[in-house]
């Protein structure tokens, strides 16, 4: 029933994929400065997902534990759809001086601090350091799968000692890399502002995506063997109590970097959250605190609220959709000061782009067991459900 279930989901996210990319090709041809935005926002989330996925599996390989072997199958499907974000991440190069003021010359000529910082933002360093995360990024997540895998074919053990040995070093190639991503493709949308904490924030809220799309996908496919034995009560109660601390955790990183920028009171630093923090976005503000935190923070404190999938998965629902709203707070107020408003493009870029990725996740998921085999955890997660 599952590969009946992620076969319909492929064929489903590919057209949903292919109409809402058509629809944002148009959008390019004949108004290129909402396309690009769009574009940009729509393929930072979705590599989220992607690069999340493959941190968590290496955060599990190193931790273990019953709520990795749950979702571990879902993760790794997840980190094998990065080759694909790579391929649609070749576009945006051709954006380059539609995204970026410090790609312009003339701008950087008239302001001392674009001079400043041009030996690190210029286009062909931009354009190398680019590649180069993503040869990181598919390294690892091709490594850490593709071992993973051969587990199940051979049962050999030692493959679980390799995993952790790759783990350690990957995740802090992984967290070195997605801190200069965002510091390139989003940080520098607005040259002039910068928190040492960005980086952080992003590794955080990445994580916190892929893992609340594994609660919700895993919910999905339990309505079948063998999720359906594995997803227990107690299995639930610790995705629960991991989401919990992920959610906690970005709210710490999120407000001490406020708390940082408003006691410095600083004119190269306040502009930033001055932008988010009026007008239509002081509303989405507003949202992120209730309904990305207080709720979340008070839900799943109750222990009766983490062991029942249902609302486990409903929480992870409305938690993905504060991320969406969270990536496009971050990004869009950069382009509204260049007079860049909100536009449909911004919906057919994000459904097209992730249209592809389910698509590329599903056939991924449907050429492997949903549970990993012959992982020694894999005793610990059987324990749990007898």
């Amino acid at each position: 029933m599952n590969a009946k279930m992620l076969e319909a989901l492929s064929r489903r996210a590919v057209g949903i994929g292919l109409v809402g990319l058509s629809l944002a090709l148009i959008v390019a041809l004949v108004d290129p400065e909402h396309f690009w935005p769009s574009y940009l926002f729509g393929h930072f989330f979705w590599l989220g997902l992607s690069i999340g996925s493959a941190g968590l599996v290496m955060l599990h390989h190193l931790t273990g534990g019953r709520w990795g072997f749950a979702i571990r199958r879902i993760l790794e499907a997840g980190a094998r759809t990065t080759v694909l974000m790579a391929v649609l991440f070749v576009p945006i190069f051709f954006g380059l001086s539609s995204l970026y003021e410090w790609t312009h010359a003339e701008a950087v000529a008239a302001d001392d601090i674009l001079r400043h910082k041009s030996r690190y933002l210029n286009v062909p360093f931009f354009s190398l350091r680019a590649v180069l995360y993503f040869v990181v990024w598919i390294a690892l997540a091709q490594l850490v799968t593709r071992w993973s895998y051969e587990q199940d074919r051979t049962g050999d053990p030692k493959l679980s000692h390799r995993l952790r040995a790759l783990s350690g070093p990957g995740l802090v190639l992984y967290g070195g890399t997605i801190t200069f991503a965002a510091v390139d493709w989003v940080m520098s949308l607005e040259p002039h502002w910068y928190s040492t904490i960005y980086g952080i924030q992003f590794i955080l809220g990445q994580g916190l995506t892929a893992f609340a799309a594994a609660i919700l996908i895993a919910v999905w496919l339990s309505r079948a063997r063998p999720l359906s034995e594995i997803l227990t009560s107690d299995v639930s109660h610790d995705l629960g109590n991991l989401l919990l601390a992920l959610v906690m955790l970005w709210a710490y990183v999120a407000f001490s970097q406020f708390l940082i920028i408003w006691s410095g009171n600083l004119p190269e630093e306040i502009p930033w959250y001055l932008r988010r923090t009026r007008g239509r976005w002081e509303g989405m503000a507003g949202l992120l605190i209730i309904f990305h935190l207080l709720i979340p923070f008070l839900l799943l404190l109750s222990r009766a609220m983490k062991r029942n999938v249902r609302t486990l998965a409903a929480l992870a629902g409305m938690i993905l959709t504060m991320r969406v709203v969270d990536l496009y707070w971050t990004i869009m107020p950069a382009f509204e000061e260049r007079g860049i408003g909100p536009h449909w493009s911004n919906a057919a870029a994000f459904f097209g782009i992730g249209g592809l990725w389910f698509a590329s996740w599903a056939r991924a998921a449907m050429r492997h067991e949903l549970i990993p085999v012959h992982d020694p955890g894999a005793v610990e997660g059987r324990a749990s459900h007898e």
